[in-house]
């Protein structure tokens, strides 16, 4: 995938909450495109192991109307939520480009909990949609504003990073650049949790902690800018309001 073909769809894609008015069926090359996006998609943490099925939507819990799920499965090693949440928002910007709209389900339950051998993580349900469902203008979308994210430098990647979507839009993440430094925190507004379970914010908050960073590193890449990244282990509960999770060292 292109880099600059995600970028750009990152200004039309959106969460498709019910499949209304889908535009027919999405054909077995559609399907078999996805299967090489997943297969092509950069991986936060390369030595983790993943996998991806597609299965009808009715092999699913999920009832918004959609045609099929791509069901994540994973290794349960460190930063695995993450690094499902940075290979499948790749696959839902590439998606949005052959019109497949798509929904972060969640709460959705797979009648396979295994797959080669990897637990189930989360799915994306998806359908055809018509070109006219997507996003026209991203900036009415309703996000943080950026005072509330970005600390110190403002890169202007900024204003484009924050509409990465997450779980109830709780946005658990905020931003701190000092310098040639760029400082990515979980952040866990306490009290505020949208209608998730209390037991799963976490597990939620960690998929969507992958889903910002892979929208990062599109911006960044975007603007010609090379970078190191570092991971650091988040292994805090929810009573921690604030984690340091990604280190970035920009190149001069």
């Amino acid at each position: 995938m292109k880099n600059e073909l995600l970028y750009q769809m990152i200004f039309k894609r959106k969460s498709f909450h019910l499949f209304r008015d889908s535009a027919g069926s999405i054909t077995e090359e559609e399907l078999n495109g996805i299967a090489k996006c997943f297969e092509e998609a950069k991986h936060l943490c390369d030595e983790i192991k993943v996998d991806m099925k597609i299965v009808p939507a009715s092999e699913t819990t999920c009832k918004r109307g959609a045609e099929y799920c791509l069901l994540f499965y994973s290794e349960e090693k460190e930063n695995y939520l993450q690094n499902i949440g940075y290979i499948g928002e790749q696959i839902d910007l590439y998606m949005a480009s052959q019109n497949i709209g798509a929904l972060w389900f969640g709460i959705g339950k797979a009648k396979e909990k295994s797959h080669n051998g990897l637990p189930f993580v989360i799915m994306l349900a998806i359908s055809k949609m018509p070109e006219d469902k997507f996003r026209k203008d991203m900036f009415k979308s309703k996000r943080k504003p950026l005072k509330e994210i970005w600390y110190g430098d403002i890169p202007p990647c900024a204003n484009i990073v924050r509409f990465a979507p997450s779980a109830c839009n709780i946005q658990p993440w905020s931003a701190e650049k000092n310098e040639n430094h760029l400082y990515i925190y979980r952040f866990k507004e306490f009290g505020k949790r949208g209608i998730m379970p209390a037991e799963k914010v976490l597990y939620y908050n960690r998929i969507d902690m992958g889903i910002f960073l892979c929208f990062l590193d599109i911006c960044l890449k975007h603007e010609g800018k090379t970078f190191e990244r570092k991971l650091y282990k988040d292994d805090a509960d929810d009573t921690v309001e604030k984690i340091l999770f990604a280190e970035y060292i920009l190149a001069e």
